[in-house]
């Protein structure tokens, strides 16, 4: 549909037809643009987020998930309404491409780049906070700095600064959980965790079985009532030296399942078992110990 349309006044020089075309009015005739609007009338803010609520005056916020902070500017798509001809479509194409490399002057960046980026896609798998993901790329990019990437997979590196993050941050994620959305392997996320922890000596510790008690109670449809039961039998645990030399997640999934018999709540012990991601009989032997 044409936007052109005839304007209530006439031309002051010639006397004819004004049309309107966008936002200017022009004479049929002579040609004279009689008047022109450019102002643009929507809202003076953006929203960075998809409900609009957080509403910015300025630009995109800086981030440390990306090589540039954020800082980059992007050569966009043409709009709709505007026609271009061939040669200054594939003129625009090709400042777009161009653009695009001089984005990343090196093959440090280029690895950068393409760490950072899976480390976004595995927090999104994983459903980690934001936080996580920011710490995770700067320790990437620390590992990069030490010289800790030459000979080992980057895909690798991008999963153990995620799993590292997750230990360092009290953010409940196992290994298996990890590796199954990871791009990596197996041995490949321990080497690359091993050298993170070894050489920039990460602040991790054993892992507190109480950080999985909340997202296993959630899976398991388990009441508040037999998390805080679970969380007795965990410190009774510790006390009589039954967590040290064992999986936390197998702890927490057995002190589950003593505190759902205790509360007369029904759970099996397969199903506690997979929540954790262990076997029944790991799950048996920690719920016997603390029976006795």
């Amino acid at each position: 549909m044409s936007t052109t349309q005839t304007h209530e006044e006439t031309c002051p020089e010639c006397r004819s037809r004004v049309r309107e075309h966008g936002a200017e009015a022009v004479c049929t005739e002579c040609g004279l643009v009689v008047a022109e609007d450019n102002l643009d009338r929507g809202p003076e803010w953006r929203s960075f987020s998809d409900d609009e609520t957080d509403k910015k005056r300025t630009g995109a916020p800086l981030t440390r998930s990306r090589h540039d902070r954020g800082l980059s500017t992007e050569i966009g798509y043409r709009d709709s309404s505007v026609r271009l001809t061939g040669r200054k479509r594939r003129q625009i194409t090709r400042m777009r491409r161009q653009h695009n490399r001089a984005r990343i002057s090196s093959k440090s960046e280029r690895n950068q780049v393409y760490g950072f980026t899976e480390i976004r896609r595995l927090v999104g798998a994983l459903q980690l906070p934001m936080n996580v993901r920011d710490q995770a790329c700067v320790l990437f990019e620390s590992a990069q700095n030490e010289d800790l990437l030459r000979g080992r997979s980057l895909e690798g590196f991008a999963a153990a600064a995620v799993y590292a993050t997750c230990r360092t941050a009290t953010v409940s994620r196992t290994l298996d959980e990890v590796v199954e959305k990871a791009r990596a392997e197996r041995d490949e996320l321990t080497v690359a965790y091993d050298a993170l922890n070894r050489e920039l000596g990460l602040p991790t510790g054993p892992i507190d079985p109480r950080e999985y008690l909340p997202r296993f109670a959630s899976q398991l449809d388990l009441s508040m009532a037999v998390e805080r039961c679970a969380t007795e039998f965990i410190e009774a645990a510790e006390t009589k030296h039954l967590v040290s030399g064992r999986n936390p997640s197998g702890v927490a999934a057995a002190c589950l399942y003593a505190a759902a018999r205790k509360c007369n709540e029904k759970v099996t012990q397969r199903a506690a078992a997979e929540v954790a991601d262990v076997t029944p009989v790991t799950l048996r032997s920690t719920y016997h110990d603390l029976q006795r």
